[in-house]
């Protein structure tokens, strides 16, 4: 179970829209991205030390899931203020707090068949159909972003159906990601909808 949510505000800041737009690369991209880059890093080689560690002894550790859970989290927050889903400055940090995010992500254990197989064919079964469909969703998920810039710039407002859309792009694309290292339980659906049936409530709700 997956819970991948940014909020629909109900009025968004034409300054920061702005700003992020044309200097969100220097104060946002560059010093979170840097950082990224290394946290990363050292993701992957945690990939690699749990892919053996879930083949010779069948479990999955706990601090790869840990740590998978706390990169995409920093990640959403970042990705939400550059492509203007949600106002406000991105928290750094792996233990970084945001109230108008939230990534969630069930903890299961796989089997050493079923992680081998997803190692070996995940690309054939899982990558080629859903990225040759996400490709063609993301080039809409551009295209509603720019004409957000424009809506949000002349009335204040993000139309909540293109939000919805672009949000559910990225947590299709994320559901996609997880599965292939063995974090995400079942086959990811051809949907960007929520795992949950009902969102997340962000009024109720603040912690990130």
């Amino acid at each position: 179970m997956l819970t991948y949510e940014i909020q629909h505000q109900q009025e968004y800041s034409r300054g920061e829209l702005l700003l992020r737009t044309f200097f969100g690369w220097l104060y946002i991209a560059i010093p979170h991205g840097i950082i990224l880059c290394f946290v990363s890093l050292a993701w992957w080689f945690m990939a690699i030390g749990a892919f053996f560690l879930i083949l010779f002894s069948g479990v999955t550790p706990r601090w790869y899931y840990e740590w998978t859970v706390k990169l995409q989290r920093w990640s959403l927050r970042v990705n939400g203020r550059l492509n203007n889903l949600v106002d406000g400055y991105p928290e750094f940090g792996m233990e970084g707090k945001d109230d108008k995010t939230k990534f969630a992500l069930v903890f299961w254990q796989i089997g050493r068949e079923e992680m081998l197989l997803r190692f070996l064919l995940a690309w054939l079964y899982a990558g080629i159909p859903h990225g040759l469909v996400l490709w063609i969703r993301m080039i809409a998920t551009c295209i509603l972003i720019l004409l957000a810039f424009f809506a949000v710039l002349f009335t204040g407002k993000y139309p909540e159906d293109w939000h919805t859309f672009n949000v559910g792009s990225f947590r299709w694309a994320a559901r996609r990601n997880l599965f292939f290292f063995w974090l995400y339980k079942d086959y990811p659906p051809f949907s960007g909808k929520p795992d949950q049936k009902q969102s997340f409530d962000f009024e109720k709700n603040s912690d990130a």
